[in-house]
């Protein structure tokens, strides 16, 4: 069971008083989450020589995060992602949302986003199990949505995120956990040479402002082809139409729903009694590694998609820990969810969510190292 201890991590501009919380195995990882968006400040995983290696970008002071327009290591939502025009159809009802992103609606939006929230956490168990109840009109979204997010920590070193979501009114809920990786560690620079496995062999291509067009197109041909291990930057900048208007990977992967029981037994996974996770229920996300630490992290998800990102806007204005530069390509995120703009497209998985029931989706990333 992982052991939590907790300390001030300072006030927000309103007085707000935010706490940091982290989990630690006895493995050698720890797990470093705030109230405030629920947000995942660092990860710490041994590398090939066992020195304590921190793969998640963040900030060192709350002023920051307060300031970020990244979403770096939040829950972000009710929808994770893009919906065009901010047009919201529910039934025969039409909804509103907040325009964030030019013309369209992206991540909760600006004001209703779950990333500059004040998370409620209670620590059960080993756990960090953090709630927030979100209004109706929250962002444009109907319903009242009561959401719990828990975080937990294996001695396997798996970082566990258990989603579960019940509205009191029809709406949609999609959402996903935004933290941005560098297996080489935060503050290390461009990951174009770390490599990535994504289980996928098709994707939904988008329009210039990366919204999906209704098609779900095979990656075979196309530098979007994961399916074996490459490395992130070998063709970052093809001439190809959907990685110009991404600046580079920004897509949703369909994932191939290839089971995750396999691989977690050869792994060792799924053993920690104190947290345990069902791989019978989950498939294949990825696989990425990095060479220079030898820090394997294998992705298993009950989504139904995975949003890849290589970190294209990292814009380097706010510093990051230990004064690091989060400048273009130094974190990627796999941000596993439901497809972008699915609420128009109806070959998509739908993510209405009904009145009174209830949604729950878990996702795991779980860190090995060369020996």
């Amino acid at each position: 069971m992982a052991k939590i201890t907790k300390k001030a991590f300072g006030e927000l501009s309103n007085g707000r008083r935010i706490t940091l919380y982290t989990l630690e195995n006895g493995s050698g990882m720890q797990l470093s989450v705030m109230d405030y968006g629920a947000r995942v400040q660092s990860i710490l995983v041994p590398d090939r020589e066992g020195k304590s290696i921190d793969v998640a970008l963040g900030y060192e002071d709350l002023k920051s995060y307060e300031a970020d327009d990244k979403y770096l290591g939040a829950i972000v939502g009710r929808w994770a992602g893009r919906i065009a025009f901010g047009d919201l159809p529910i039934e025969d009802e039409k909804y509103v949302l907040e325009c964030n992103e030019g013309r369209n609606h992206l991540h909760g939006g600006s004001l209703g986003g779950y990333d500059k929230k004040v998370w409620t956490a209670e620590e059960k168990d080993g756990a960090l199990r953090l709630t927030y109840m979100s209004p109706a009109g929250e962002g444009g979204y109907p319903g009242d949505l009561k959401i719990a997010v828990t975080y937990a920590l294996s001695e396997k070193n798996e970082f566990v995120i258990s989603y579960e979501a019940e509205a009191n009114g029809d709406t949609v809920c999609n959402l996903t956990q935004n933290t941005h990786f560098n297996l080489e560690g935060f503050s290390s620079g461009p990951v174009l040479d770390q490599k990535l496995c994504i289980f996928a062999e098709k994707y939904t291509p988008t329009d210039n402002e990366m919204i999906p067009d209704g098609r779900i197109l095979l990656v075979e041909g196309t530098p979007l082809d994961f399916r074996e291990m490459k490395e992130i930057g070998e063709r970052i900048d093809a001439p190809f139409s959907q990685m110009r208007w991404a600046g580079g990977y920004d897509h949703n992967f369909v994932l191939d729903q290839t089971p995750a029981e396999e691989e977690a037994k050869e792994l060792g996974l799924g053993e920690d009694a104190s947290c345990p996770v069902d791989y019978a229920k989950l498939h294949k996300l990825a696989h990425a590694y990095a060479d220079r630490t030898g820090i394997h992290m294998y992705a298993y998800t009950t989504q139904p998609g995975v949003q890849f990102y290589s970190g294209n806007h990292l814009d380097g204005v706010l510093a990051g820990k230990a004064g690091a530069a989060f400048t273009p390509r130094t974190g990627f995120a796999l941000d596993a969810q439901n497809f972008p703009d699915a609420v128009h497209h109806a070959n998509f998985p739908q993510p209405i969510l009904r009145s009174g029931k209830k949604w729950h989706a878990q996702t795991v990333y779980a860190f090995r190292a060369d020996r």
